[in-house]
This record gives structure tokens, sequence and C-alpha cells, in this order.
């Protein structure tokens, strides 16, 4: 029962999360667009506008005529952390086609564009023993094709997997490699079949690389003019001129 009801105040509290992004990022919200992604009765739909209003009545007005709720002039959040990279990300989502417009809280796509980028071919069912490889630290007999102008043809290999890493373009597992007895990266796409499984080569906490971090600050150059800088500091978030990576 206190599972259920946890999972019930989870629910509600992501459907008033939701009437917020709506009114913050599009300016208003009605009943059909609760039905619409949660699959909600009418009657919860009304009931979780009716619970928003109480919680927070000077965020949203009724217009009769359009039977809409809208923003108001003193709209202030309540459940939701205001965060334009979370919106920009779910239309990059939606250029990339990694998610529908209807899959994301979006409802009025703006006109947008983005750089097409190649999608690589990654196989679920592959993905999925990786990840449970690393769950349960066993090593993975994997047919993998390599660049190298060594091994033209694609060849089998035992790795233990630890861990996955994106550098921005591509995805990859880090693993040691039992053949070349180290921790290297293996692209997802690149490995075509799996089927053995077994004891792991060596333990995650041995991959140094991994580990290791190296600090990196940034800060804007120095030829620039003062408010060229603020406005660099500005765009990066930077404090006091800087930002590090951690």
């Amino acid at each position: 029962m206190a599972e259920q009801a946890q999972s019930l105040r989870w629910g509600i509290e992501q459907r008033l999360e939701f009437i917020e992004f709506r009114l913050y990022w599009e300016g208003g919200i009605n009943r059909s667009d609760i039905i619409r992604f949660f699959g909600v009765s009418v009657p919860q739909a009304s009931k979780d506008l009716s619970h928003y209003q109480e919680i927070a009545p000077d965020n949203m007005r009724y217009d009769r005529s359009l039977k809409r709720y809208f923003a108001s002039e003193r709209f202030k959040p309540r459940f939701l952390q205001p965060d334009a990279t979370r919106y920009l990300t779910q239309l990059n989502s939606i250029a990339r086609g990694a998610l529908s417009a209807a899959e994301t809280w979006l409802f009025e796509v703006p006109d947008f564009a983005a750089v097409p980028l190649p999608r690589r071919n990654i196989d679920p069912a592959i993905l999925r023993r990786l990840i449970a490889c690393v769950r349960d630290k066993r090593a993975l007999e994997i047919r993998y094709q390599s660049l190298s102008a060594a091994r033209p043809k694609p060849q089998w290999r035992w790795i233990t997997p630890h861990a996955f890493g994106f550098d921005g373009m591509r995805w990859h597992a880090r693993a040691f490699c039992h053949e070349r007895r180290q921790f290297r990266d293996f692209l997802l796409p690149r490995i075509l079949e799996i089927r053995n499984e077994g004891r792991p080569g060596a333990d995650a906490a041995d991959d140094r690389h991994w580990i290791e971090t190296t600090e990196v600050a940034l800060k804007p150059h120095p030829a620039l003019t003062e408010d060229q800088q603020k406005t660099v500091s500005v765009d990066f978030g930077m404090k006091k001129g800087c930002s590090t990576s951690r």
C-alpha cells in the first residue's frame, strides 16, 4: 500500500509539473493536454487543474471563451525548475529522431532547424547484454569490427565491460580487452555479435585512465573587450570569469 501511495503522489506531482511546464513555455494548457499525454480521465484532468490552482492561485487564469488556462503575469514556478537546456534538448531529440513530438512535453513545437547527424545503429539486444555484464561484473565474448589495417575482418574477442562513454557523437563501452591485456574503448555499433559470458578479466578499479580526472579551466580570451568578456562569461555560466570542468 505504501508503494502504491508513493506512486500515486509521484504521478500527481509529475502532472502538476507538466501543467507548469506548459504554462511556462507555451503560455497555456487545457484538460485535453493532460488527458492526451498521461491517459487520465476527464474528471482526473479537471481535478489536477483545480489542485494546481489551489496550490498556486496566482499562476494561471481561465478564459471561458477559449476554454483554456493561461499563465498570469504574476506566474512563479512552484514545481518546475525552468531549464532552457532541457527545453532545447527536447527540440534536438525531435530533430534527431530520438523522440517524436508526442513523446516530449512540447505541444506547440516552434519552427526550428538542427544540423542532421548520422544516426549510429546500435543493436538493443547487444546493448542489453553489455549492461547486464557491467551490472553483474561478467566478461563477454564479442565479434568486433576494428578499422585497424591489421584487423580488416571482424574478429571474436573477450572483453570485460565496466562503463559507457559518450564523446558527443558516438557511444562506446569502456572495457578490459583480454587479448591486449589493457583497458580500451569499444564502439557500440561495431560490436556485431555476442555469444559467451565468463569470469571478468580485470577489476574496474584498475582502469586508471577512466578513474583519474583532469580539471580544465576556461576563461574568456584576454584580447576581447571587457564587455565581450562579460558576455562570454554569461554565455557559458562562468563564475568570476572562469568555468571549470568540475
